[in-house]
């Protein structure tokens, strides 16, 4: 898996609504957490609603999340609805042989990843760790938890 410091592989992908996104465009107006995932992960289900406060949170101007699936549009379409995402998925399937994945080195999901505009990836982080998204959290203002909130520290992806 790519790592703080590294170079994020540009590509293009298509949305849910069948346009083509490249990571070029998204970048060139700010930083872009991307998060790949199965709709079969329960990790994912899990981590998704934090992903959700975040973005809902911290506007559009300042980070932007964007999922990345690696299931078709008619099964990713179901899981938004059923964990409640309305943040952009893009579309990484066996179809193109998950090459986005491949090229991010992804071998556990969900694998997050923020990207800053210069296309160098300044945070990374693979399965579900809570100190790492309340420390993304931070540098962007967002309280990801709330104290009411019972969280695991860790979940394997």
């Amino acid at each position: 898996m790519l790592e703080a410091g590294e170079k994020a592989p540009d590509f293009e992908l298509t949305d849910l609504e069948g346009r083509i996104v490249s990571l070029r465009e998204l970048t060139s107006e700010g930083p872009v957490l991307l998060a790949f995932f199965k709709i079969t992960c329960p990790v994912c289900a899990f981590t998704f609603p934090f992903l959700e406060r975040i973005h809902q949170t911290v506007g559009a101007k300042r980070l932007r999340v964007y999922g990345i699936s690696q299931d078709d549009a008619h099964l990713t379409r179901q899981f938004n609805s059923e964990v409640g995402v309305s943040f952009p998925v893009l579309l990484d399937t066996a179809a193109n042989g998950y090459a986005v994945s491949n090229a991010y080195g992804i071998f556990t999901v969900p694998s997050l990843f923020l990207v800053e505009e210069d296309g160098v990836i300044s945070w990374a982080s693979g399965g579900f760790a809570k100190s790492e998204l309340e420390g993304l959290g931070q540098r962007f203002g967002v309280e990801v938890f709330r104290a009411e909130e019972n969280v695991p520290a860790w979940k394997a992806g």
